[in-house]
């Protein structure tokens, strides 16, 4: 029997809420206010340990129940999601370019968002670097040795990939700080490009195509990766540094419209601060993040080698610069890989 409009509303509204009540994590039951987290999709496990630390330091020092929720996907995607309504208390991104359009296109939060924590609002980093298989047949050491022929290298679309957009600019401007003229940069980078066989959606299918389907000789992936690849997909690969690579900071930000609308800017400030703590840093550096604090830097000094880096602002002038010149329809992405398909 077909149930009345009304009840099939309040079914279906009891359902959702059901169903939102699933993604709260074991820990976030308390009562009291409720943060949401939208945040990328490799961060799950990252936050899966911050949370409750930030939940037990909050009770300690405000003596206040919290609930933490997450939401995780795709970078761009969750950008999107809270430009068109997901009510986000604060956003933890990959790449600055997806909370700068979270100010310009959602009017969410002020457009110099990054000055108001430290670092550019980035309280991690990772680096841009290159997996090979074990023993390194192809030799590969530097950017310009994934342009040979031969040589075939997996990396995810950076259409539509923060991934595949930091490997671009990794290699473009690794490049360039090595010697080469801008010119020269853009020729490597084009047959580096030629060289993928294919450009998967994302990071983790990227993974899934060189570990699993054992294609390619390379994968660019993010440094913060390389253990997890290790532990799903075995000890077969070696990572290659090459001389530079850029530096993927890691952006967050408070949602002002959201926790103004929810009364909820003091936890939510606090929460983000939090991440800058010798607790969340240390945190951080065990899931494979530099961590900003020069000590704790320096304690996990082991898990991460020395590396020339540059920033996005340095070499590029910054993401929206370099989304509009490089990744834009018609910008020299799109110019590089036509002319790459057409030899």
């Amino acid at each position: 029997m077909r149930l009345p409009h009304a009840v099939s509303r309040r079914s279906a509204l009891t359902l959702g809420l059901a169903a939102l009540a699933l993604t709260a994590a074991p820990w976030a039951q308390a009562a009291g206010p409720t943060l949401l987290n939208v945040s990328y999709d490799v961060a799950r496990e990252l936050y899966k340990e911050i949370n409750p630390a930030f939940i037990k330091h909050w009770k300690a020092t405000a003596g206040e129940d919290l609930t933490i929720n997450q939401s995780h996907g795709g970078s761009s995607k969750q950008a999107r999601s809270v430009i068109d309504g997901l009510e986000a208390d604060v956003v933890t991104m990959n790449q600055s370019s997806d909370v700068d359009a979270i100010a310009s296109r959602g009017k969410l939060i002020p457009e110099d968002w990054a000055k108001r924590l430290p670092n550019n609002s980035a309280p991690t980093t990772s680096t841009t670097v290159i997996l090979v298989r074990k023993g390194n047949p192809k030799g590969i050491k530097d950017w310009a040795d994934l342009a040979k022929p031969g040589v075939s290298v997996v990396i995810p679309n950076p259409k539509v990939t923060g991934n595949g957009r930091y490997t671009y600019v990794a290699a473009w401007g690794g490049l360039v700080k090595g010697g080469a003229t801008p010119a020269q940069a853009r020729e490597t980078v084009q047959k580096i490009f030629a060289n993928v066989p294919v450009f998967d959606g994302g990071g983790r299918a990227a993974t899934t195509t060189f570990a699993q389907r054992n294609i390619g000789d390379a994968l660019c992936t993010f440094e913060s990766e390389i253990n997890l690849i290790k532990q799903e997909f075995g000890d077969n690969f070696d990572v290659v540094y090459a001389p530079w690579s850029i530096q993927a900071e890691n952006p967050v930000a408070v949602i002002d419209k959201v926790v103004d609308k929810k009364g909820t800017r003091k936890q939510a400030e606090a929460y983000l601060k939090f991440l800058w703590s010798d607790e969340a840093q240390a945190i951080a550096a065990k899931h494979q993040l530099r961590p900003r604090s020069p000590a704790l830097l320096a304690k996990y000094a082991k898990d991460f080698p020395k590396v020339n880096t540059f920033t996005i602002d340095e070499a590029f002038g910054g993401w929206t610069k370099a989304q509009k010149e490089h990744f834009d329809d018609g910008a020299i992405y799109d110019q590089i890989l036509a002319a790459g398909q057409k030899k």
